[in-house]
């Protein structure tokens, strides 16, 4: 049931208001002044208010500027005696619904109504879409514990609220879209357009039209004008990822954008001007792709004014636990499953895994196990084969270790695993890191059956 204010010191009238609006379906408030109007409103819900323009401590005028800021749901109409085009024309813009004479407007007030309220209503699911979506996009969503992570998101946090053009270094999977939509959402551009693209995903000719647009002829195809990502992310950002993949001629053009804010569209003569941030990614080491001639060092320079890298997962295996079990409560629920555990055979066989996909194929795996497993708790019998060989080295004749969490020879051998996974299997490497022979390594691999 939606809920009507009505702040009125005329109390016959006010009353007979209350009477129509309530036959009408309404639940009604009643205030006779701007102070317990405003007191009524802290304690209760309410969708629509209908106020008196000239009040004993006030004029609603000016109340509807603080209810509007207090309560931006809130829709207010404004009711007076004798129409004053000044007081109506600042109620407007105060942010009021509307304005209407007492008496002669009386036919008019319930439809009215009932416009105010599908604004409210429209008001009211905006805002929680956008507190959906600060929570989906906010640093503290992005999962993880590791100092690595953490790190990336200071930085990012930082940077956030600045316009500065940023960097995501990393592999593929390893979450910079995330970090580019909490950037974004975090900045003052928020409000304003996030648009991404990614620039492996298209030919040169498509790739130059999706992000400049182009004028109607300027190539094969081309019926009619079209604006560009860059237009459409005015005055907010864009996400350029997979960089490394730009054609050169068009890292000229975007080097153009970001020195100057200006970019000619395709079969157009005449300048076009935006004013984006832009955040660029890539997985590519753009200091090789530079020494190659895949990849203008100017451009360079001006994308990496503030770089961060992020992880892959085999540097964050202790975080492994935390995402896998944020995937298996997304897609439990989303297949209406009730799968609320995680196997300690299968978590072992999760950290023991190099993911070369990074988070996006611990995603995937997830998704897969929650598909096939049919009891309360993932198990290995769901991972794919590769996987399930790392559940099988933690075992003795298919049965589990008894000791396997807490044994010393249990421990080093995930360790050495470990290295391995972080060195993609880099013996050499590895030894190194663990500060022991080559040939101790060897013989560690051969005792536990390292695959």
């Amino acid at each position: 049931m939606k809920t009507i204010l009505v702040i009125d010191d005329e109390e016959k009238l006010r009353g007979l208001l209350v009477r129509i609006l309530k036959l009408e379906g309404f639940e009604l408030y009643e205030a006779g002044d701007c102070r317990s109007g405003s007191k009524l409103l802290s304690r209760q819900h309410v969708d629509i208010v209908l106020c008196d323009v000239k009040l004993p401590d006030g004029s609603g005028v000016e109340l509807v500027l603080e209810i509007k800021k207090a309560y931006p749901h809130i829709e207010v109409i404004l009711l007076t005696a004798y129409g004053n085009i000044p007081d109506g024309v600042q109620a407007i813009k105060n942010g009021a619904f509307d304005y209407i004479t007492k008496g002669d407007d009386n036919n008019k007030i319930i439809p009215l109504i009932h416009r105010a309220i599908e604004k409210s209503s429209l008001n009211e699911r905006i805002s929680k879409l956008e507190q959906q979506l600060d929570a989906k996009f906010s640093f503290e969503a992005i999962i993880g514990h590791s100092n690595k992570v953490r790190e990336a998101v200071e930085l990012a946090q930082k940077v956030a609220i600045t316009d500065t053009t940023v960097l995501l270094t990393g592999e593929t999977g390893t979450g910079k879209e995330v970090f580019s939509n909490a950037i974004h959402q975090n900045s003052s551009r928020r409000e304003k357009n996030f648009v991404a693209i990614n620039c492996s995903a298209f030919s040169h000719d498509l790739l130059e039209s999706e992000m400049f647009g182009h004028k109607a002829g300027a190539f094969t195809g081309a019926n009619k004008d079209r604006k560009g990502l860059f237009e459409e992310a005015h005055n907010g950002t864009i996400f350029l990822d997979e960089i490394g993949e730009m054609p050169v001629d068009l890292q000229a053009k975007l080097l153009r954008v970001l020195e100057l804010g200006e970019f000619i569209k395709p079969g157009e003569s005449k300048v076009s001007r935006v004013n984006v941030r832009i955040i660029a990614a890539t997985n590519r080491d753009l200091m090789k792709e530079i020494t190659a001639g895949h990849f203008r060092q100017d451009l360079y320079y001006r994308l990496s004014i503030f770089t961060i890298e992020l992880p892959s997962l085999r540097e964050r295996v202790n975080d492994i636990e935390l995402l896998a079990a944020h995937f298996l409560r997304s897609f439990a629920l989303k297949t209406n499953k009730k799968i609320m555990r995680l196997s300690p055979d299968y978590l072992q066989a999760l950290k023991l895994h190099n993911w070369p996909g990074n988070i996006r194929e611990l995603k995937n795996v997830l998704e897969r196990s929650v598909i096939l497993e049919s009891s309360d708790t993932l198990s290995c019998g769901s991972l794919p084969h590769e996987l399930k060989q790392n559940a099988s080295a933690g075992t003795t004749d298919g049965e589990p270790k008894v000791l396997s969490a807490f044994s010393l020879a249990s421990a080093e051998k995930l360790h050495i695993q470990k290295v391995l996974n972080y060195t993609n299997g880099n013996k050499t490497e590895t030894a190194r890191l663990l500060n022991i022979a080559l040939t101790t390594l060897y013989r560690k691999i051969e005792e536990y059956k390292i695959s």
